[in-house]
């Protein structure tokens, strides 16, 4: 028990992570990390889950639920700044708790990453295809019932053709320089932005104030739906909206000046996208009784659609298919750069930590390709969205609780970071506290699975990454000299 002990506490050198890094290109700016971060948040949740939460959860208090979870991300998102800002390496969560806790619970928070990362790219990918479908619909082209979902017995699917057809494209796009990537993500979230902005503004002149009433609906008893319980559910299966800035944060060891440009891009990300997924879902069930919405995968599209706005709703419909695009460039780079820590470090086989002449981890962006289009043409859409909230809310745990181990090394042994989280030792309890509020708050099938994916990372880590890490190598090697 000692050797096993001593094997999870045994911690990461920090400058070791860093030289290591060094490989990778560090090109990225406050404008690309932005770009990053948006992608991901205006991205399928913020076209897609507006109605089906507030037909399932809240009513037209959907805003509230949104609010909520803007309030416990923005918690975590002041801890992970900090985290960027002093430890700036590949594998955000992973790396950093592997530095202050020990190897083990590095290796246990970066594999629910994984998960969270895996399934937000086949909930991103499953809500595009559910806007290519949509689109093409209205031209009366349709795919046989099996390749049009994941799984699912009602309606016969089996296999989600167009999720599988994106993250295969967008891994291609992946593989090549990342300068020219961040460029191209950029233009599409300024495309996002801009269609958001205006779905606003055109919604609004088809609200209908008796909508909004009642506000908060009366919870119904043995349900999810209705009261404080309807809002904290919702806010729970939001919470994958905010995923933006832990993207943003896997990539730190490929930002410029990430002291600076990490902390501008998390709460910059976290602000702007709180902002446009309270004006989305505020004009929304003022459009329609929040009902209309339930299993509706494009409810901005429809509610357009239905006032009369067909030229917006195909606009909307066109560039949702292109931008959701950048979404998956985001959660895919976070993904494969995750591997690549994994691999960097010896706990996954050490030809996912290689890097090709283009700076990309080839070897982790093919994996996490091939896991992605396996998991995500076949699960349905809504599933995925809480399975993805699990994986982003326990590291959210992780990251706020390690500043309690971040701050006594900073002017030591690690640098004192130009971003510190304020009301320190508060705030980081509050934020860890938050995010377990809204994980309780989650399905009971979003919590089992978690629990099994942890099992799975566990025997992983002790029959193999335990044994072949880099860390035990260096200690091996420090014992023998």
């Amino acid at each position: 028990m000692n050797k096993i002990w001593e094997r999870i506490t045994r911690k990461a050198s920090a400058q070791g992570l860093l030289d290591q890094d060094s490989r990778l290109d560090p090109h990225m700016t406050t404008k690309d990390l932005l770009g990053l971060g948006l992608g991901m948040v205006v991205g399928t949740a913020i076209f897609t889950l507006p109605g089906i939460v507030a037909a399932e959860h809240t009513g037209p208090a959907v805003a509230l639920a949104f609010l909520v979870g803007g309030i416990g991300a923005g918690l975590a998102a002041l801890a992970y700044a900090e985290m960027a800002a002093t430890l700036p390496v590949a594998g955000s969560a992973f790396s950093w708790i592997s530095v202050l806790f020990g190897e083990g619970f590095g290796w246990i928070a970066g594999w629910l990453m994984l998960s969270e990362y895996f399934l937000a790219i086949t909930f991103v990918a499953s809500g595009w295809s559910a806007y290519v479908q949509g689109f093409l619909g209205e031209f009366g082209i349709h795919l046989p019932s099996y390749l049009a979902s994941g799984y699912n017995p009602k309606t016969g699917g089996v296999f989600d053709l167009f999720a599988a057809l994106s993250i295969i494209l967008v891994s291609l796009l992946l593989s090549r320089k990342m300068a020219g990537v961040n460029k191209l993500e950029n233009v599409l979230v300024i495309l996002k932005v801009a269609v958001v902005v205006m779905f606003i503004v055109v919604g609004l002149t088809a609200i209908h104030p008796a909508n909004y009433h009642p506000f908060i609906p009366a919870h119904r008893p043995g349900t999810s739906f209705g009261g404080f319980t309807g809002i904290l559910a919702g806010a729970a299966q939001v919470f994958v909206a905010y995923g933006g800035f832990d993207v943003i944060a896997s990539n730190t060891a490929e930002t410029k000046d990430p002291g600076k440009n990490m902390p501008r891009g998390i709460l910059g990300t976290l602000i702007i996208g709180s902002l446009l997924f309270v004006g989305v879902s505020l004009v929304l069930v003022g459009m329609f009784k929040y009902s209309t919405y339930a299993g509706n995968a494009e409810p901005s599209a429809w509610a357009l659609r239905q006032t009369g706005h067909l030229l917006t709703a195909n606009l909307l419909s066109l560039v949702a298919i292109v931008g959701i695009f950048a979404s998956l460039i985001g959660t895919q780079l976070a993904s494969s750069r995750l591997v690549y820590a994994f691999g960097r470090d010896g706990l996954l086989p050490r030809k996912l930590g290689r890097v090709n002449k283009k700076h990309n981890p080839a070897n982790a962006l093919l994996v996490v390709t091939i896991a992605a289009v396996l998991v995500g043409a076949m699960l349905p859409f809504t599933f995925l969205a809480n399975l993805v909230s699990a994986g982003t809310l326990i590291s959210f745990m992780f990251v706020s609780l390690g500043i309690y181990a971040l701050r006594p090394r900073e002017g030591k042994d690690l640098p004192v970071p130009k971003f510190r989280m304020p009301l320190y030792p508060v705030l980081p309890a509050l934020s860890a506290l938050v995010s377990f509020v809204i994980f309780w708050e989650l399905s009971n099938d979003a919590k089992l699975l978690t629990l099994a994916w942890f099992v799975i990372g566990l025997l992983i880590y002790i029959f193999y990454g335990a044994r072949h890490s880099k860390t035990a190598d260096s200690q091996s090697e420090q014992g023998g000299a």
